[in-house]
């Protein structure tokens, strides 16, 4: 069994910066892959990043660019940097993981099914 447990969000500019972070406990982390997913008001749940067991990424086209997601093994620690926050950007952040996928391919076509997910953490962007 893995826990998430999120950190890190909050009220933003648009333009600047922020950090989430997401720790879990159980599993060592540097055997799955881990990831987040956004979802804003009124819209379907997106995914947002995801990091391997061995560190390859994968971004959404929309934050392309403008995140980087960085697996901490020693900490157990994902965290999720987001740069030139848009307002299209707010949401509720969640992270997930699941100890039965490693490949990044198998862990975003069972977002679905995911066995782990934190409590959610919120974005809020102002102009």
């Amino acid at each position: 069994q893995v826990q998430l447990v999120e950190s890190g969000g909050g009220l933003v500019q648009a333009g600047a910066s922020l950090r989430l972070s997401c720790t879990a406990s159980g599993r060592a982390s540097r055997m799955y892959a881990m990831g987040w997913f956004r979802q804003a008001s009124g819209k379907d749940r997106e995914f947002v990043a995801a990091v391997s067991g061995n560190g390859d990424t994968r971004y959404a086209e929309s934050v392309k660019d403008r995140f980087i997601i960085l697996k901490d093994r020693a900490s157990n620690t994902v965290n999720l940097y987001m740069f030139s926050i848009k307002l299209e950007d707010a949401a509720v952040y969640y992270c997930a993981a699941d100890p039965r996928f490693d490949r990044i391919d198998d862990y975003i076509s069972r977002a679905g099914s995911l066995e782990a997910w934190g409590q959610g953490t919120l974005v809020t962007v102002s102009s």
